[in-house]
C-alpha cells in the first residue's frame, strides 16, 4: 500500500488509526473492531480520555480532509474508534461486543438525529454523527439491560396487571 502524502502527517495517523483505515473495503466496521480490542485491552477508558480522543480526532480528521481534498474520508475511522467507545462506557467489558454490534448498525443505518451531525462541517461532522450514535447505543444498551436484568419488564408487567 503506497501512503498518501497526508497519511503520513501526525493528522493521517490520527485520522486513519494509524492508516488501519485503508487496510479493508470496510474501513468503519475494521476501525470499530479496533477501537473495540483497545476499549477490551485497556479495561474501559475514562470519559475524559473519550473526550480527548474526540476532540483531537475532530482536529485530525478536519486536517485530514482538506489535504486529502474529499469530503468525509472513508479511511478515517477515529470517528468510529470515539463512537463505540462512547458505546461501551460505563458498562462492564462484557458488554463491548454488543456494544461493537449495535454501533455498527446505528452507523451504518444512520437514524434521525444522526444524519443532522452528520451534515455539519468538516472534523466535526465526521466525528459527531459517530459520537451521537454512540450515545444512543449507550443509551439503548442502558434500557435493555434495565427492561431485562434490573427488574424493568417486571415492573411494566406489574403494572399492566394491576
Amino acid at each position: 500500500m503506497i501512503l498518501t502524502d497526508e497519511m503520513k502527517t501526525w493528522y493521517g495517523m490520527v485520522a486513519t488509526l494509524g492508516t488501519l483505515g485503508r487496510f479493508s473495503k470496510m474501513p468503519g466496521t475494521l476501525g470499530s473492531i479496533a477501537g473495540t480490542a483497545i476499549w477490551l485491552a485497556a479495561g474501559g477508558l475514562p470519559v475524559w480520555a473519550i473526550a480527548a480522543a474526540a476532540v483531537v480526532g475532530c482536529a485530525a480528521a478536519d486536517r485530514y480532509e482538506k489535504a486529502a481534498e474529499r469530503a468525509d474520508p472513508g479511511e478515517v475511522v477515529i470517528d468510529e474508534v470515539v463512537g463505540v467507545w462512547i458505546s461501551s462506557w460505563g458498562f462492564d467489558l462484557s458488554y463491548a461486543v454488543v456494544a461493537l454490534f449495535l454501533f455498527r448498525l446505528i452507523d451504518i443505518t444512520k437514524p434521525f438525529p444522526i444524519k443532522l451531525f452528520e451534515k455539519l462541517p468538516g472534523g466535526v461532522g465526521i466525528v459527531a454523527d459517530d459520537c451521537v450514535g454512540g450515545v444512543i447505543v449507550n443509551l439503548l444498551i442502558r434500557a435493555l439491560h434495565w427492561l431485562f436484568f434490573a427488574g424493568g419488564l417486571t415492573a411494566i408487567l406489574g403494572m399492566i396487571g394491576r
